[in-house]
């Protein structure tokens, strides 16, 4: 489905990520887990064409993704929801969600709106409010709902453990699997909180200096001694 081969991003002299390597099978669910600045965000920028690749390759369903703009990228089938949220808080919930869904038309918008209230009822309440009036962990329902209108068959996640509560985090985890074995979806989702992601993956690439430190199935990871120490405080 999606392959990433020997990938690097530079921001001028300055590498994001020097050369990383993963593939992503239908309905599989891949983690990135590494530090702040580890190159997890670049790699996910780069797969969605907002950031130039300096090098190595990324295939979607076997064709290369170089040189292809944000908006074709998502036309193929995959969706974003970026680090820190980033909704519209001049826009309500629902006028969030339809520009999610901008590429579909009107009845399937209607349709798939009703399928995100079903996974998030909070937003069903709040349909009509503000954005920027709901709480960390709305808008970060927010804006997976949003990258979720346009029916992706990859969906990329960065960061939706950040600055929430652990009974939130929990829960949007909760949300994610139903979403996931529901639609089939795969998802790859780029997380410091490794403990949490690796407990909702198959496989996961453990991100170190922008280079694979470790990868495989996230469960053996997550009993890994190494990992463990590193990682996870244990």
């Amino acid at each position: 489905m999606l392959t990433v081969e020997d990938l690097e991003v530079r921001y001028g002299r300055v590498r994001g990520t020097v050369s990383i390597n993963f593939t992503v099978s239908e309905g599989e669910i891949v983690a990135l887990v590494g530090s702040n600045g580890a190159g997890k965000s670049s790699t996910l920028k780069a797969i969605l064409g907002m950031v130039a690749i300096g090098g190595g390759r990324i295939a979607w369903r076997g064709d290369n993704l170089a040189g292809q703009r944000p908006n074709q990228i998502m036309r193929r089938g995959i969706g974003y929801s970026p680090e820190g949220r980033r909704v519209f808080t001049h826009l309500t919930v629902e006028e969030n969600l339809r520009v999610g869904g901008h590429t579909r038309s009107t009845d399937d918008n209607t349709e798939r709106m009703a399928q995100i209230f079903d996974y998030f009822p909070r937003l069903l309440e709040r349909r009509r409010q503000l954005a920027g009036n709901l709480s960390g962990g709305e808008q970060q329902m927010l804006a997976i709902g949003r990258a979720l209108m346009s029916r992706p068959k990859l969906f990329l996640l960065d960061e939706p453990s950040l600055g929430l509560a652990p009974i939130i985090v929990e829960r949007i985890g909760e949300i994610l699997l139903e979403i996931q074995a529901r639609e089939g979806l795969a998802v790859v989702l780029a997380e410091q909180n490794a403990y949490w992601a690796l407990g909702l993956a198959n496989r996961a690439v453990i991100v170190e200096l922008g280079r694979n430190g470790a990868e495989g199935d996230a469960g053996e990871l997550l009993e890994d001694p190494r990992i463990r120490s590193a990682y996870l405080g244990v």
